[in-house]
């Protein structure tokens, strides 16, 4: 009898505690901030710097990086949320060393840090505005 009484005080206990679990906005999801998504982001302030060192690990071979372009930080929903995106093209040694063909990726940011690459990245950066990026065609490894 003592054991069930323990585990029924248990579950009695855990139940106001699994309402701290739930999202006001009816959503069902746990998040621990307080972006919703709706809020601007900070500008990612060293985003080149960012890139750079995460591309130099992204790559299976970062040296000799051609035609790189780099377009200024824009504020895109990306998923539902207002994320900061940094558009990027450059053509990459294939790990036989030969040169495929130029990609565009979108590079995420939240809260002012990289956060993800955007492979698919034709609608976050349709219209882009690119300029040399020399600083990723200078990566070593």
């Amino acid at each position: 009898m003592r054991t069930s009484s323990q585990l029924a005080a248990i579950l009695l206990l855990s139940m106001p505690l699994a309402g701290c679990l739930t999202s006001d906005d009816g959503g069902g999801s746990t998040t621990f901030t307080d972006d919703r998504g709706v809020a601007n982001q900070p500008f990612p302030d060293r985003y080149r710097e960012q890139i750079v060192a995460f591309m130099r690990t992204y790559l299976n071979n970062p040296v000799g990086v051609r035609e790189a372009g780099i377009a200024e930080p824009v504020q895109r929903t990306v998923g539902g949320r207002l994320r900061y995106v940094v558009c990027l093209r450059y053509s990459a040694k294939d790990t036989e060393g030969n040169y495929r063909p130029a990609r565009e990726r979108g590079v995420m940011f939240v809260d002012g840090r990289l956060d993800r690459i955007l492979d698919n990245a034709a609608e976050p950066c349709a219209g882009a505005s690119y300029a040399a990026f020399p600083d990723l065609e200078k990566m070593s490894r």
